[in-house]
């Protein structure tokens, strides 16, 4: 399955008890195996309509994925429950439970809805309500800049955890040029991040819009990345650059975030089975 171009090989297994990080490795390369972004498991919850675990291609495992969330959100309503319009369903996650809505118009899916929780911010995690109020400008702005060198110069990072940790940097040239694959390892790696990070490059277009291409930590340049879209609607929302609805333009498709700079935020945007088959 794919979201904006983020693909994911997705399973519904019986056993929650193999070795997946293997797997993920073996299944995900794009050479000998299928070829993803990551494997997804859509596994029976006590607590929720379903769970779900993710593995990146590297055989780590993430706390959240945005567009991993809405694939597998896709993939329940269209098996369990046929044949109505709009359903949410609610997903256990290693974050937390995650709630989800479909929309759909004449049996077809048309957007999904995830609802990816509440955002802190800082590389401790700080959460986004205790900055204050709008009179705070300025101490929301210290805390969401952080400076570091990274191939050979000072890189300006807003640092957001939603889920996942990630480093947003705002660039004011085109983004197609900026040499990611060469940025993005030393920022995923860096000693202020003992977990590692996402690394976002992002351009504002509008209040409204924006481009960014995306680094994640355990895959490497994707075409779309949902937590990574929240972090730079986030981040821009909080330093006053971006609305509280915002297009996020990446390689893959647009996707659709909302965040009223409080509470929760909720991703929307596309998601469709690509094939199915037998892994041997």
């Amino acid at each position: 399955m794919q979201g904006a171009g983020n693909d994911f090989v997705v399973i519904q297994p019986e056993s929650n008890h193999l070795n997946w990080s293997k797997l993920a490795i073996e299944i995900c390369n794009r050479h000998y195996g299928v070829g993803a972004d990551g494997l997804l498991l859509l596994l029976p919850s006590s607590v929720a309509d379903f769970k779900m675990r993710l593995f990146n291609a590297d055989g780590s495992e993430s706390s959240a994925c945005g567009n991993g969330m809405r694939c597998l959100a896709k993939l329940f309503i269209d098996e369990k429950l046929n044949g109505k319009n709009d359903y949410q369903v609610t997903i256990e996650t290693p974050a937390g439970i995650r709630r989800a809505r479909v929309h759909r118009r004449q049996g077809k899916t048309t957007e999904i809805q995830a609802s990816m929780g509440q955002p802190r911010i800082g590389h401790n995690g700080t959460p986004a309500h205790i900055t204050g109020d709008n009179n705070k400008m300025e101490e929301i702005i210290s805390i969401m800049n952080h400076t570091i060198k990274v191939n050979g110069q000072e890189l300006l990072l807003s640092l957001v955890t939603i889920g996942n940790p990630h480093a947003v940097h705002f660039y004011k040239d085109s983004i197609t040029d900026y040499p990611l694959t060469v940025v993005g390892p030393q920022v995923e790696q860096h000693r202020l991040f003992p977990d590692e990070t996402n690394f976002e490059v992002a351009r504002i277009i509008n209040r409204k819009e924006v481009s960014a291409r995306v680094w994640e930590r355990g895959c490497g340049e994707t075409f779309a990345c949902g937590t990574g879209a929240c972090a730079i609607t986030i981040a821009g929302n909080l330093m006053g650059c971006l609305d509280n609805k915002v297009k996020v333009k990446l390689p893959g498709g647009t996707l659709n975030v909302e965040w009223d700079g409080k509470g929760e935020v909720y991703l929307g945007g596309p998601a469709a089975t690509v094939f199915r088959g037998d892994w041997p």
